[in-house]
């Protein structure tokens, strides 16, 4: 079984030292009562709540998985108790407003929370996690009426939320969803359709679950612009908020899947049920994307998760595993071989989940604090700045951060070798929980559609400066600073590359659009490993600052030196890889003929 050690140093380095929380929440009106020793009290008791209760219940869910029987969905041993665990310690809504219940701190003190249930146990932590999304869909789209009649047991965690996309015709592309609302006399309407592959979308440990639907009115025009939002609960809610009779939503089936078989990926049937528009008529792919970003930026803690787990267990491993001998000489002279820590091809994998982890870490966190921002900041100008740095960043941390959690996972069984596939240790079932997190909340592709082709080509590059912009600003107040300089000039080259790739794609898009399409994977890599260089580059100043000051944990600032080091002499070269791939020729992919696709 994998075991799991809250990180919490790494977090309060990247937090504290590296990004500079606590000034950051003494700016914002919700951060007054998030001061260190507040969020120290929070890392460690959700700390504690995941490493004991969590945890062990990991692999209890994957072994067991959701049972369904006549349309009810039980879960696994274990997970309904931990769930009342999370209602009594209100958890649910640490990072939301007061006046539905919540605790009203900083949006980012919930990244924190996320990272370490989601490292602690995916599964589980999907049923909370998908009601994050609902209740700040209901938050920015919902009128006060519905605010007060669902916010409150949703922020309580006494009910949970799911969101209703896909249909069995249609996966990301939604203009061809057929789910029907007809308005009642009421000003309601009546749903009617089949969603599936709805995580959390039927299960034991509440009494009601409030879908957020996209479905379509009668009058609606075809395609996305004729998609509305609804609220439908399972079970009807009345104005005071306190829940009715059923609502006829039913849970068809639920899937078997590869991985995360604690969480139920329901079937879930509208029989004309009773639903409320959220948000302005065909307006409700627009409003879904507050679901849908909040949904993504979860999806990148999954690769972040990933990486953690898999190297918290590989290298305890790889420290006890003896086999061979190191080709620099014997290290462990008393055993029958040496450590495999000692052989470089293990350690190469042991660095580079480390590298990922901790560098997600940075990209996430410092994501989060520019969503308070968005939130918080005290003029319409820096909100709305905030909302484009995210926005940007949200493709390229979802995918990039998925893509590598997954590399790790693998590594992960790698290290382990042929105890790595089996299901003893726990390593395989890291690998099949992380392979959904690069396919749902939109596939690789299409992130890196959404970032080349919306984010910058037809931003007109405007987002891509202003990201760029804080890249080739701290790499030049580095570049002659003694012991900085080498990541600075890196840096700079790949963040000027990474410019002129941008200028190249917009010149061969306008002589052929597929030249999009082609290079928009490579594109979004590059800008995965060009941000993450950013971010080590900054841990590795700070390390250095404090080694320089004299610090008493020496050894915690050398490995991040050390970790620096190896990101920026091992995996950053993979980026002109990347680079190379998008200059080549459109052709090369699109000009074979299909018929040629077949010939063997």
């Amino acid at each position: 079984m994998a075991v799991f050690k809250a990180p919490t140093r790494d977090i309060k380095f990247v937090i504290n030292e590296v990004l500079d929380f606590p000034t950051h929440y003494a700016g914002l009106p919700c951060g007054e009562d998030a001061t260190p020793d507040m969020i120290d009290a929070i890392l460690s008791e959700c700390a504690k709540f995941c490493e004991e209760v969590l945890s062990p219940l990991n692999a209890v869910g994957d072994q067991q998985g959701c049972q369904f029987d006549d349309g009810k969905v039980t879960t696994p041993d274990g997970f309904k108790e931990a769930y009342q665990q999370w209602i009594e310690g209100g958890w649910q809504g640490l990072s939301h407003p007061i006046e539905y219940g919540g605790q009203g701190l900083p949006l980012s003190l919930g990244l924190l929370k996320s990272e370490l249930v989601g490292t602690a146990n995916w599964a589980w932590g999907m049923y909370p996690g998908l009601s994050l999304g609902a209740m700040n869909t209901l938050y920015v789209h919902g009128t006060e009426e519905q605010k007060q009649r669902y916010l409150p047991k949703l922020t309580s965690a006494e009910w949970t939320g799911t969101m209703c996309l896909t249909e069995s015709h249609c996966g990301s592309d939604l203009g061809q969803m057929r789910t029907r609302a007809e308005p009642n006399e009421d000003g309601s309407f009546a749903i009617t359709g089949t969603k599936i592959f709805i995580s959390a979308g039927e299960h034991d440990l509440t009494d009601n679950i409030v879908h957020i639907v996209l479905a379509r009115t009668p009058d609606a025009p075809e395609g996305t612009k004729g998609i509305s939002l609804f609220i439908v609960p399972k079970f009807h809610v009345d104005e005071s908020g306190e829940m009715g009779e059923f609502n006829k939503v039913s849970c068809g089936s639920i899937e078997h899947k590869m991985g995360i078989h604690g969480n139920a990926t329901a079937v879930i049937n509208f029989d004309g049920a009773k639903g409320y528009m959220l948000g302005p008529k065909n307006e409700g792919l627009a409003c879904m994307f507050t679901f849908m970003n909040t949904a993504r930026v979860g999806t990148a803690i999954q690769g972040l998760a990933a990486a953690e787990l898999a190297y918290q267990n590989s290298y305890p491993y790889a420290m006890d595993r003896y086999s061979m001998r190191s080709l620099s000489g014997h290290k462990n002279p008393d055993k029958p071989g040496d450590a495999i820590i000692h052989h470089p091809d293990v350690r190469r994998m042991i660095l580079t989940q480390k590298a990922f982890a901790e560098g997600g870490r940075a990209m996430l966190y410092d994501a989060a604090r520019q969503g308070d921002l968005m939130m918080f900041a005290e003029t319409e100008q820096a909100r709305a700045k905030a909302d484009d740095m995210l926005g940007f960043v949200t493709p390229i941390l979802k995918a990039f951060l998925t893509e590598t959690g997954l590399e790790c996972a693998n590594y992960g069984m790698q290290v382990y070798g042929g105890h790595g596939y089996i299901a003893e240790h726990g390593m395989e079932q890291i690998v099949r929980d992380a392979r959904i997190a690069t396919l749902y909340e939109g596939t690789t592709g299409i992130q890196a559609m959404d970032l080349l082709g919306r984010k910058v080509i037809l931003d007109g590059l405007k987002l891509y400066r202003s990201f760029s912009k804080r890249l080739y600003k701290y790499a030049f107040s580095i570049l002659f600073k003694p012991g900085m300089s080498k990541y600075g000039r890196k840096l700079l080259s790949h963040t000027f590359l990474w410019n002129r790739l941008c200028l190249g794609i917009l010149l061969r898009a306008s002589r052929n659009r597929d030249a999009v399409g082609a290079a928009s994977y490579d594109f979004l890599m590059y800008s995965g490993y060009v941000s993450m260089a950013f971010f080590w580059a900054r841990m590795a100043e700070t390390a250095q600052r404090k080694l320089a000051e004299g610090s008493d944990e020496k050894d915690f600032y050398e490995a991040k030196l050390e970790t620096a080091e190896f990101f920026f002499e091992r995996l950053l070269p993979r980026a002109i890889g990347h680079a190379e791939a998008m200059r080549g020729s459109v052709g090369s992919m699109m000009d074979m003929p299909l018929t040629h696709f077949d010939v063997r």
